[in-house]
């Protein structure tokens, strides 16, 4: 698949086929995270991947709306260092935010699905995870082959238009 189409097939899966995902493929997925661009290329993230059935459905514990992790081939933990100050925090989410986008991105590429979720009880994600202090749980990314369909690009996305969206000069 080339990254548009990676880009249109992408969607939030939360129904996975009882199918593993291939240690080369996790491993090629979890590469595009660590490749992802970061502020003063600081590079704030460790990645905990969790395939054990029963300690995937413990991580679906950390959040009310995490129950799709435990069904999941694979989740992908992104922790990263407890922020110092509001200006670090910024730079850490945004960059959270792209290793999250490479990792699905290249799922999509792969055709694995993937969702996400937040993570509401830090203690019990350190507990899981065996996390260090001084670090915390941002997001999880749970993958795996999508039950319903397949991924394939999406024809009429249920998005706002891009006329809507795009404003040029100014608003």
């Amino acid at each position: 698949m080339e990254t548009w189409d990676a880009i249109q097939a992408r969607r939030d899966v939360r129904e996975f086929a009882d199918r593993p995902v291939p240690q080369p493929q996790l491993d090629q997925i979890l590469d595009a995270g660590r490749r992802a661009p970061s502020s003063q290329n600081t590079q704030p993230w460790d990645f905990v991947v969790v395939t054990q059935r029963e300690r995937l459905g413990e991580l679906s514990t950390v959040w009310q709306g995490a129950g799709h992790v435990a069904q999941s081939a694979a989740t992908v933990a992104l922790v990263a260092p407890i922020p110092r100050d509001e200006h670090q925090r910024t730079q850490i989410m945004f960059d959270l935010g792209q290793a999250a986008m490479s990792i699905q991105t290249e799922a999509a590429d792969l055709g694995i699905g993937t969702g996400h979720s937040a993570v509401g009880d830090q203690e019990r994600a350190r507990r899981i995870l065996g996390i260090p202090e001084g670090r915390f749980c941002a997001y999880l990314i749970p993958m795996g082959y999508p039950a319903d369909r397949p991924l394939q690009p999406v024809e009429r996305p249920n998005r706002r238009p891009f006329n809507e969206v795009v404003h040029r000069e100014h608003w």
